[in-house]
C-alpha cells in the first residue's frame, strides 16, 4: 500500500504576479488537493523574500481551512524562535476552535529567514532545551488544563484543544530532539538533503515514549521531496527548471520572482542540473515520478511523503497534483 501524499506549500509568487495573486492560486490548489486526497497541507514560513508569501502561516492556514472540507491544514512549520509560545498555541487553539480536528502545528528551529531578518523576529531562544520547554509549555497550553507547566497562566482558548505537533529539521541535531520528545519528525530533504539517512536513523533510535512531551506510541517519518509531473519526463524536466532558476538565485544572491522555464539544457551550462539542495527530487512522467517517490520510500522507510511543487504557471502545478494522485492515490 502507497505511504500517504502530503503537499508543503510555500505560496510561490510568479514574476510579473502579486502576492494578492499568489495567495488567491494557492487557496484554489488547497480545494483541487482536498478533493484529490492529499493527506494534509502545510504553509512553510519565511520572510523577507521577494518570491514567496507564506510568511503569516496561521492566517494562511485559516484561509485554506475554510476553502476546504477534509485535507488537514497545518503549519510546517511554524520558526519557533521567532514567536512567543503563547501567541502560537492562542494562534493554533483558535484554528482548532473555528476548524475542528484538522489543524496541525510543526514547529522548527530555523528562523526562515537571514541573519538580519532574524534579528528582528527574535523573540526567544533556538537552543535545544529551550525548544523543548517552548515545546511543552504549548502542549500545556493545548492540552486539558489550558495551563503551561512552567507558567502558571491559563489560555482558555487554546485549552483541550490537542492540536497535534510535529519537529521539523533537516539534521541529526533537529531528529534527535524530535526523538527524545516522542513527537513525529518531518525531514526537510527537499533541499537540505546532506544528513537525511543518518538523521532518520538518529530520530528513530532515540525514539522515547517516556518524554512527558511524547504523543505518539511509536516514530513517525514525514520526508520531504520536490516533485513535477508532466505528461511526458521532457515536459517535466523543462517545468522544473523554475524550482532550479530559484535555487541558482540563492547561490548567487539573486532576488526574482518565480522565472518562467527555460530549455533545460540552458540551466545544464549554469550547473543548476548538478544543484546538490535539490537531489532529493522526483520529476517526469506519472509512471516516472511513481518509481522515483516509490524508491524514496524504499530507502528512507518513510511514513509519509510531503512534496513541494514550484511552477511559474498555477494551471502547471496543479496538473502535477491531479497527475500524481492519480498515479499514486
Amino acid at each position: 500500500m502507497s505511504v500517504p501524499l502530503s503537499i508543503l506549500d510555500l505560496v510561490s509568487i510568479s514574476e510579473g504576479s502579486t502576492a494578492r495573486e499568489a495567495i488567491a492560486a494557492s487557496v484554489t490548489s488547497a480545494q483541487l488537493a482536498d478533493r484529490l486526497g492529499y493527506t494534509r497541507l502545510w504553509f512553510a514560513e519565511h520572510h523577507n523574500t521577494v518570491n514567496l508569501a507564506s510568511s503569516a502561516t496561521s492566517l494562511l492556514i485559516g484561509h485554506a481551512a475554510a476553502a476546504t472540507e477534509r485535507i488537514r491544514v497545518g503549519a510546517g512549520g511554524v520558526m519557533l524562535p521567532n514567536h512567543a509560545p503563547l501567541m502560537v498555541a492562542e494562534q493554533f487553539g483558535t484554528l482548532a476552535n473555528m476548524h475542528g480536528d484538522r489543524i496541525d502545528l510543526g514547529l522548527g528551529r530555523a528562523p526562515g529567514t537571514d541573519q538580519m531578518t532574524a534579528q528582528a523576529l527574535a523573540r526567544s531562544s533556538a537552543e535545544p532545551q529551550a525548544f523543548a520547554q517552548n515545546i511543552y509549555d504549548l502542549q500545556g497550553w493545548l492540552g486539558e488544563h489550558g495551563r503551561a507547566h512552567s507558567i502558571p497562566i491559563v489560555s482558555a482558548v487554546s485549552q483541550g484543544t490537542d492540536v497535534p505537533i510535529w519537529v521539523l529539521g533537516s539534521t541529526v541535531n533537529g531528529a534527535a530532539i524530535a526523538g527524545q520528545l516522542g513527537l513525529p519528525f518531518s525531514v526537510a530533504s527537499h533541499f537540505a538533503p546532506d544528513q537525511l539517512d543518518e538523521a532518520i536513523r538518529v530520530y528513530r533510535e532515540s525514539f522515547t515514549t517516556e518524554s512527558p512531551t511524547a504523543q505518539i506510541e511509536e516514530p513517525r517519518v514525514m520526508a520531504g521531496i520536490n516533485v513535477m509531473v508532466a505528461d511526458t519526463d521532457e515536459a517535466a524536466a523543462r517545468e522544473f527548471t523554475v524550482v532550479q532558476q530559484m535555487f541558482l538565485d540563492l547561490r548567487t544572491g539573486g532576488r526574482r520572482r518565480i522565472q518562467p522555464p527555460v530549455d533545460p539544457a540552458e540551466i545544464a551550462t549554469r550547473g543548476g542540473d548538478r544543484n546538490p539542495m535539490l537531489q532529493i527530487s522526483a520529476v517526469g512522467s506519472p509512471q516516472t515520478v511513481t518509481r522515483q517517490l516509490e524508491e524514496f520510500v524504499a530507502r528512507t522507510g518513510a511514513d509519509e511523503l510531503i512534496t513541494v511543487t514550484y511552477a511559474y504557471d498555477r494551471q502547471v502545478r496543479d496538473r502535477s497534483l491531479e497527475l500524481l494522485a492519480g498515479a499514486w492515490f
